[in-house]
Parts: C-alpha cells; structure tokens; sequence
C-alpha cells in the first residue's frame, strides 16, 4: 500500500490534526512515513502542508508536499479562477510518485469533503481515485455527523473506493449525541470506527 487518503466530512473536521497523529503512530511502528498535502488554499501562513511539515520534521521539499497552492480561502476551483488559473493535476500524480519512492507510506491530505469541487467536472473523490489509495474518512465527533458520514461512506463506495475506517474527532463530552454516534455510524455504514480524539485547545 502506497498511502491513505485522509479525506473529511467538511472542512474544518480535524483532517491535518487526524493526518498528523497517524503518521506520528506509523512512525512509532517503525515505517518511514511522507505526507502530502496536494492543494492547499488560503493564505501561507496558515498552509496546512506547511504545519504538517514542521511539526513532523519532513525534509520533503514543500513542492512535493503541497504541489498547488492557491491564495484565496475557498474550494480549489473558485479559487482558481480567481488567479485565472487551471490547476495541473499532472504536478500532483507527479509529486506523489516522487514521495511514494521516498517513504514506506504516503498520507495524502484531502481538501474539504469528497464532492469539493478541483476543475470543472473532477473533484476530490475522482482525485482519490485516480490516486488508486484508500481512505480514512475524518468526521465531526458531535451531531449532525451521523447525515455527513454516510453520504460520506455512500459516495465513496459509488466510485469503488475502499474505505479503512473512520476517526471521530474533537469529542468534548458536552453533547448527548457524542456517546451513541459511533455505534450508529458503525451500524448503519458498515465501516469500522476505528478511532476517537477528544478536542484539544489550539
């Protein structure tokens, strides 16, 4: 196995702080592990590829871990177009044919959710799938996750993608909803939960 695509409910789920613990735990089972952030957008500053980079201590090359940057706060399309650009996905199967020979395992951080929007008629998930990677889905801990992650876990498995599990992120034990989602989830999707990370401040 090349990698794992780290893919998400929504945006704002967890998906780099979920991309930085699972690298860290595959690296205290002995493999050498790269990580890859193909798209990112917004400003540098708060570049997720690059944070993973320095807290990891990757000496990768930021064009291989974050082919595409884009300066604008949106999903890559609109952003794109804002700079009057296309995006290259050529620099990104690229990029990740240089990590995967550079390391054991490759985690790819996604954007958004699967159906963010790349170029016209391709998104995220037709991404993991020409990747040939399987995923791990990131999903909010607390209500309304139980709707997000089976569209989620029904959208992937349209396009035949292998789903590994999924990680309940941020549980903060204030909301009802948090002690019976996992079980629910598992029930009703099929796929295993096989994680819970309570919410850390900063």
């Amino acid at each position: 196995m090349p990698g794992i695509f780290i893919t998400g409910t929504d945006t704002g789920v967890g998906k780099t702080y979920v991309t930085q613990y699972l690298a860290e735990e595959f690296r205290r089972q002995g493999s050498d592990v790269g990580i890859m952030k193909p798209i990112s957008c917004g400003p540098a500053k708060d570049n997720d590829a690059l944070l993973l980079k320095k807290r990891l201590k990757i000496n990768d090359p930021i064009h291989l871990i974050n082919p595409i940057h884009l300066k604008h706060p949106l999903a890559p399309l609109p952003a794109a177009r804002l700079e009057k650009k296309k995006i290259d996905l050529k620099k990104i199967f690229s990029a990740f044919k240089e990590l995967e020979k550079k390391h054991d395992l490759v985690l790819v951080e996604g954007v958004g959710g699967v159906a963010v929007p790349i170029n016209k008629n391709y998104c995220v998930i037709d991404l993991i799938k020409d990747l040939k990677l399987p995923t791990i889905i990131v999903a909010r801990a607390g209500l309304g996750t139980i709707n997000h992650t089976l569209l989620t876990v029904s959208a992937l498995r349209e396009q035949g993608i292998e789903i590994m599990g999924i990680i309940l992120n941020s549980f903060r034990g204030k909301e009802l909803s948090e002690k019976s989602n996992a079980e629910m989830i598992e029930e009703l999707s099929g796929v295993p939960v096989i994680g819970k990370l309570m919410w850390v401040a900063n």
